[in-house]
Parts: C-alpha cells; structure tokens; sequence
C-alpha cells in the first residue's frame, strides 16, 4: 500500500469516528506484546488497564514524600503499579526556603517521578493529572487532566484499583482569614517558592525607583512572614541573610528601609522544638534586627495593610511590601469529600490504623500530611488481655504470667514499655526486671486491678504524629516493604496477637522513629535536636544540616546540584535577578 493510500485510510477512520453517535465514540488501542488493553471513552467510562499477568493494580495518588517512598520502595514485579499526580516530580520540600532566596535553584531539588522507578528497573504507568473524587464502594478515582486528551476535551477519565494508596498532601491553612488567600503568599510548592523569589526582588526594585517618599520605600521593604513555625523562621533567616550579604551591596540606597517581621500568635517561636532552641533563635532574631512579635493574631490582610490584634495593644494595622503565610495545614477539598462518604466528615485528616489503612472502606491506605494514625485507647486492649490471661477470674496474676502478657503488650504498644521506665511506674518496672530467673519472685501473685490503675494515665501520655517530611516518609517506605512481603505474610503472620480474634496480625503496625529535627537560623548557625536530648546550636551544627540534606535527596543528581549551589553561594553569592 502507498503512503498516499496509508493516508486516505486514516482519514476514513477519522471520519467515521466523527459520524458516530455520542454514545458510541470509542477509542480501543491494543498493544501487541504486552497484552496490555486501554478501554476509554467520553462518557467517563471505567479507565481498565492491566499487564495481562493479573496482578493486582496498585494506584498511587501524590507524588509528595509519602508517595515517592511508597514508589521508590514497592516491588514493581509483583504488582500493577499507577501513579496519578498533577506534578510528575517529586520535591525536596525542607530546602524551599533556600530556594526563595537563590541559595538553591528550583530544579535542584526536584526530582522527575518517571526516573525513580527507571533506576530501578520497574515498569509503571504515571498520569498527570489531579484526582478529584473517590469512590471506595467501585473500587475507583476520578481524574481531571489539564491538557483535555479525551473526545470531549476536558481531560477527565476513571480509574479503577485493588489497591488504592493517597498521599495527596495537605493544603495551606488560612483560618478563613479574610484577604490571606488574595493576597499572601504560601511556601509549600515549587512554585510558591519561586514567586516569592520574584516577589521580593520586586520589592526592591519598586523601592528604587524615584520620586518614592520615604513612607512608600519602607512599606516596599517591609518584608512580613506570618507564622512562627520552621518554616517561617527558616524563611526570614535565608530572607536576612539574602538581604544583609547579597542585596544590601546591590540595594546601598534603600538597605536602611529593610525591615522583616516575624508575626506569631503564641508566647513564643519554634514551640515544637526543645525551650533552650526557642529562647536562643528568638534572642538571635532579636540580635539580628529581625521583629518578632508574638501574641499577635492577624485578623485580616488587605494589599495594603495587615491588620492584627494584641491583648495589650488592641487592634493595628502594619503596611507591607510582601507577607508569606506559614500557619499551618489545612484539608485538601477531596479529603473533606472522602471523609463524608466513609462516616469521617467532623475530622480534620483521615482516620487509619496501625497499619495505615484508612478506617470505614477496604484496601485503601493515607499516608502523609492527608491522613494521621488513630491511637488506640491502650487501656481497653489492656483489659482485654487481662481478662484472657486470668482464666479463673481471681483478679490476681503472677509476676510470670504478667511478663508474658505484657510482651504482647510491648509488641503493640511500645509506649508502655517506655511509660513503665518513668519515675510513677519506676518500681514495678524493677520488680519484673529483678525476677527474671528467679522462681519465687516469679510465682509472687499480683493484683490486675492495681496494675490497670497504674497504666491508666498511659493514655495521656500518646501524641499524635506531627505532619512533617520525616513522618511521611518513613510510611510510604513501611508501607511498600508490607506490599513486597504481603503473600509471605499472608501465610506467615508476623504481626502482633489479635486481641479481639484468633492468631496474629500479617503486619508489625508502623512505628515512627524520630531522627532529629533542624531550625536553621541564619548567619551559618542551625540549632538541631537529636534522639537522645542531644542538643546543639551553632557553626558546626549548621554543616551536619548540610551533610544530612544532602545525604537524603533522592539521587545522586540532586545531590550534586545542591550541593554545587552551595559551593556556588559561598564563591559568588546568590543570584538577584527576577527569573
């Protein structure tokens, strides 16, 4: 056949496509060699798509930490993986505040999701696109693709799953303050870095320019950072340090209007880090001629003016050149949807197990920022195993039988264990320790009910885990090791006894190990608290930072460029133009 007859056949295709009614516009492609069968259609029509080796089709949904563990770590030979994601990267998201000032360029620390799982070898299929609805009882997503691929244009199609894994994150929390949305900025995307980074530069562009009265230049450069948490001390550290090495040498006429407010509505800064942390950045702020102002609620923003309210004070105004809103986390709009469907609606994140699957539907799993871990009430599986254990109802047990019910309890609840060591529960801890291999201590006869009493206060003593990069990647790498051993597991259950059931759970329930945590706060100094009470703040402290961001980027690309915009910072200083 010509090319010239090749043509004219796909025109006909074309235009028979085009004759046919609605309902039956159809696109089928078959890919030979695969035995993989794509079935769409305009009308929303479930997307089936599989291998052809029937295994179960795993779907992600996020490309944030907890996604790209989850994918970084799954077993791509044992399962169908999908990916949905309206960002095909994953980001680096502890160094955005370095990257609105230059000290690192966006793209060093993004990582494109396609080439995490190219490195290892693994076949997956990614979508572009945001997932908008969930319906746990088809087993489907519905997804909204911005470059509108299907008949009618407007890029939407359904996916169905076996598994159905979201980490889609959490949004910025405005506490429906009026004119916080219009009008200032968040730092928890790429993008929101790299418009503060064109901001500011604005900002000191628009004080330059003549005929500006004195009043207008310092409104310009009044640079105003709500939020006193990590985020938005590390932000006005890297914005003074931009400003009092880089810009001020650029800027010599107006560097004297410069002013950066830190606004908190608390006592004081950094509240979730150790007391000596808290008072050393906030007299270094002070040092530093950074204006802190704590108790202060802001009640609204206008283009203008941020208006805030004070017990002492009363209500101000403070006009600004640039604010940054660092408060906080909120709900994404189709967590709030998913919630309601599966009886959650009055929480703010949803609700899973031990073993992060989300209560009220099956074979769904949150992770991350979405979602927290319910913690259980350790005092009613206490009781349960109790009453087990002491079979003829004398309220009575001995130190033997009590050791080996609480290794089960230690097993699910480790917090016990530690709760035990502490001063209230400090003798009964000795006492199980000293009769190890003594047979008259151990046959001693203890009283249940006293033990219940002592360990009731266990319950006050649990947190939840915080919403950090640290929490969420520790999940999806969990998460994928249960999926790469679940048919193992499923025959050999490695997990916990049931305590309302018979044999064991398949899964050890998710632990978080807390490794530290950093607050850089400029001028080369970072304050890091460590496992341990380890507590430091200084010089050498800010190069342990470096050497362990950079030792967790995701690949040895990132972590070159990273570290080669640091080298670059400390020989040329940071980049200025509005790019």
């Amino acid at each position: 056949m010509s090319a010239s007859g090749g043509l004219t056949l796909v025109r006909r295709a074309v235009e028979a496509v085009r004759r046919m009614p609605r309902w039956q516009k159809r696109l089928v492609v078959l890919t030979v060699g695969v035995g993989s069968l794509t079935y769409a259609c305009q009308d929303n029509q479930v997307l089936q798509i599989n291998d052809g080796t029937g295994k179960k089709k795993v779907v992600i949904v996020g490309t944030g930490w907890a996604g790209a563990s989850f994918l970084r770590n799954i077993d791509t030979s044992l399962y169908d993986v999908h990916v949905v994601s309206p960002r095909n990267y994953f980001t680096f998201t502890p160094l955005l505040p370095s990257v609105t000032c230059g000290t690192v360029e966006a793209r060093s620390i993004v990582e494109p999701i396609r080439n995490i799982v190219r490195k290892r070898g693994g076949a997956f299929r990614f979508w572009e696109a945001e997932c908008y609805k969930i319906d746990p009882t088809n087993k489907t997503i519905h997804c909204r693709s911005g470059n509108g691929t299907n008949i009618d244009g407007n890029g939407e199609f359904v996916v169905d799953y076996d598994y159905l894994v979201v980490t889609v994150g959490a949004r910025p929390n405005t506490f429906n303050t009026p004119g916080v949305a219009e009008n200032c900025h968040f730092l928890k995307e790429v993008e929101d870095a790299q418009k503060i980074r064109k901001s500011v530069m604005k900002c000191f562009e628009r004080a330059s320019l003549p005929n500006l009265t004195e009043e207008e230049r310092k409104k310009n450069l009044h640079f105003v950072i709500i939020g006193g948490g990590p985020t938005g001390v590390e932000f006005a550290a890297e914005l003074h340090d931009f400003v009092d090495e880089d810009l001020a040498k650029l800027y010599p006429d107006v560097k004297k209007y410069v002013n950066i407010s830190v606004i908190e509505a608390g006592d004081h800064i950094l509240t979730m880090f150790d007391k000596r942390i808290t008072q050393f950045a906030e007299d270094k702020f002070k040092r530093t001629g950074i204006d802190l102002k704590t108790n202060f609620k802001v009640v609204k923003v206008s283009d203008k003016a941020i208006t805030m309210t004070n017990p002492a004070t009363g209500e101000i105004a403070v006009p600004y050149g640039m604010a940054v809103w660092s408060t906080g986390i909120g709900t994404r709009p189709i967590i709030m949807d998913f919630m309601k469907q599966i009886g959650q609606a009055n929480r703010r994140v949803l609700a899973t197990d031990e073993w992060l699957r989300v209560h009220g539907c099956d074979d769904v799993y949150a992770l991350g920022d979405c979602a927290t871990i319910t913690q259980r009430k350790v005092m009613e599986d206490v009781a349960a195993i109790f009453r087990v254990a002491d079979k003829d109802n004398s309220g009575t047990l001995t130190v033997k039988k009590i050791k080996n019910v609480l290794g089960d309890i230690y097993e699910r609840y480790p917090q016990v264990e530690l709760y035990l060591k502490t001063n209230q529960m400090k003798d009964f801890h000795d006492l199980l320790k000293d009769s190890d291999g003594n047979a008259i201590k151990e046959s001693k006869e203890l009283d249940i009910e006293e033990f219940k009493k002592a360990l009731a206060r266990v319950d006050s003593q649990v947190k939840m885990l915080p919403a950090t990069a640290q929490v969420a990647s520790q999940e999806g790498t969990y998460l994928a090791k249960c999926f790469n051993r679940m048919k193992y597991c499923e025959e050999n259950p490695e997990g916990p006894l049931r305590i309302r059931g018979t044999g064991r759970h398949r899964f050890k329930p998710f632990r978080y190990k807390h490794l530290g945590q950093f607050a850089p706060l400029g001028g080369e100094q970072t304050a890091a608290q460590l496992p341990g009470d380890w507590i430091h703040v200084g010089h050498s402290t800010q190069w342990l930072w470096y050497s362990v961001y950079a030792s967790k980027q995701f690949s040895w690309r990132t972590r070159m460029l990273v570290v080669s915009d640091w080298g670059r910072r400390f020989i040329f200083g940071r980049d200025s133009s509005s790019l």
